[in-house]
């Protein structure tokens, strides 16, 4: 099937492109501005399937991260094995909708047994493969992944049932012995690490400096990524450029979450937020590091709004960051692509057409159009997606 898309963006200059039997036959540049933008399939980080859509179930405003814990954890009382698909299932139509190809979602794992949540998740992993390829994350409690008793048996499982080791970090007693005993699991087992890490505005926590230590120790460059990072905001300006330094040397990746972090980040009741929790993403990115946009959170009891729209997040994190628009369309398309240890899609002759197209002519327009029009294309046919199943809102 032959098909042309004319006077498209494409990596800052305006192209025809020529698409025949699925792939990118031709990109030839052409004068004059351009009427709408291809970008790579996009590809989140950093979600939680097994906590969204549930804003229905969720009494008032949780104050705070862990205000919010606490609410997330009353809420499972009614994650059944349909509760959890249902929820799920809207939010991947979401994602597929808004051109997510790929996405790596936490699973709540606070108890040594393997969470219901996460077989669930497995069986829509299995069937959405070919439409949003779905990762797992454990996301466990340190103190007790870091347990010598519990750590060695969910590493296994996680091991066994193709996830990735992730845990929660924040100013925990004793904490680089327990990060020790983590990355030794994940090198037993030959895993990848990813960490919700010092998400709070104490400077004193130093969790994303042990990590970066570690990583740095086991030779693990590119196995590792590390969100959240809230409390580098709020720390001596030298001391993050220097872990910061040694992080890219490391090979670490970062992952920013501006609507979850912006949401719950110095929140009192009645009183105008001074401090955000951003991670100093310009810094890190000038140090080297991969940096990456994801969405986080999606209408539960730690960010109540939005939908599976990645392009939502990445505006935030342009406008908070003061990013320049253009330089930053690679933390949602080949840097997070990277850091799952997936293929890094190329739009280049000879490629698969698979791309989506945003109705916008250049980066700025992304920002100030916040709900125009994207298509989805897949083997350089357009697709239709299908409508989420609904859930209460």
């Amino acid at each position: 099937m032959r098909s042309e898309l004319r006077a498209v963006w494409l990596d800052g200059r305006t192209v025809d492109l020529s698409l025949n039997g699925g792939r990118i036959a031709r990109i030839r540049p052409v004068p004059g501005p351009a009427t709408a933008m291809v970008l790579a399939p996009l590809v989140d980080a950093h979600v939680h399937l097994d906590k969204t859509h549930a804003t229905h179930r969720i009494a008032g405003r949780p104050a705070g991260l862990f205000a919010a814990i606490e609410a997330a954890a009353a809420d499972k009382a009614y994650w059944t094995p349909a509760d959890l698909r249902a929820r799920a299932t809207r939010a991947l139509a979401e994602a597929e909708a808004h051109g997510i190809a790929a996405l790596r979602t936490h699973v709540d794992w606070s108890e040594p047994a393997r969470p219901r949540a996460w077989d669930v998740l497995g069986e829509l992993a299995v069937e959405w493969r070919g439409r949003v390829s779905v990762q797992r994350a454990a996301l466990v409690p340190l103190d007790l992944l870091g347990d010598p008793d519990h750590g060695p048996g969910i590493a296994a499982e996680v091991a066994a049932t193709g996830g990735v080791l992730g845990a929660f970090v924040y100013r925990n007693a004793d904490l680089a012995a327990k990060l020790g005993r983590v990355f030794a699991l994940a090198a037993r087992h030959d895993l990848l690490l990813d960490f919700h890490v010092d998400e709070g505005l104490e400077p004193e926590a130093r969790g994303f400096d042990a990590i970066v230590a570690l990583t740095a120790r086991h030779g693990l460059s590119g196995r590792v990524l590390c969100g959240h990072g809230c409390a580098l905001s709020v720390r001596p300006e030298a001391e993050v450029l220097r872990v910061l330094d040694a992080a890219a040397r490391a090979g670490v990746a970062l992952t920013v979450l501006p609507t979850t972090n912006g949401y719950l980040q110095d929140a009192k009741p009645g009183r105008t937020p001074r401090l955000r929790g951003l991670a100093p993403m310009q810094e890190a990115r000038a140090a080297g590091m991969d940096v990456l946009v994801a969405l986080d959170n999606v209408r539960d009891a730690f960010y109540p709004y939005g939908t599976y729209d990645l392009l939502d997040a990445w505006r935030l994190a342009v406008l908070g960051g003061h990013l320049v628009p253009e330089d930053w369309l690679d933390a949602i398309t080949r840097l997070p692509a990277r850091a799952l240890g997936l293929e890094e899609a190329r739009l280049v002759e000879g490629a698969v057409a698979d791309f989506v197209v945003l109705d916008a002519g250049a980066p700025a327009d992304l920002v100030s159009q916040a709900r125009g029009r994207i298509d989805v294309w897949r083997e350089g046919v357009p697709i239709a997606a299908d409508a989420p199943e609904q859930v209460p809102a």
